[in-house]
């Protein structure tokens, strides 16, 4: 598997990855860890110990690679399921 960047991370497993999740309205913030995703949902282990579950369309993802460079994803480029995103063309750059 080639190395996560910010230009394949749609692309890309994203479980494992410390994320902070921020609605496209309002101000609430969640701050943990990936550790599930469905076509439309994206589970995350908060810093607290709860596991959350947040609608991909309806928040903005800030991804910590593991080269602890951030990356900034409109959930609503992740909407699908995560062996799909595979084979879709996404035009980013």
């Amino acid at each position: 598997m080639k190395t996560l960047t910010p230009r394949n991370i749609l692309r890309h497993e994203l479980l494992g990855l410390r994320v902070k999740a921020r609605p496209s309205k309002g101000d609430r913030v969640h701050v943990g860890e990936v550790v599930g995703e469905t076509r439309n949902m994206l589970r995350i282990l908060r810093d607290d110990g709860r596991i959350i579950s947040l609608p991909k369309e309806a928040y903005f993802f800030e991804f910590q690679l593991p080269s602890n460079e951030k990356v900034l994803v409109d959930g609503k480029m992740l909407v699908g399921r995560p062996e799909e995103r595979l084979k879709k063309r996404v035009r980013r750059w």
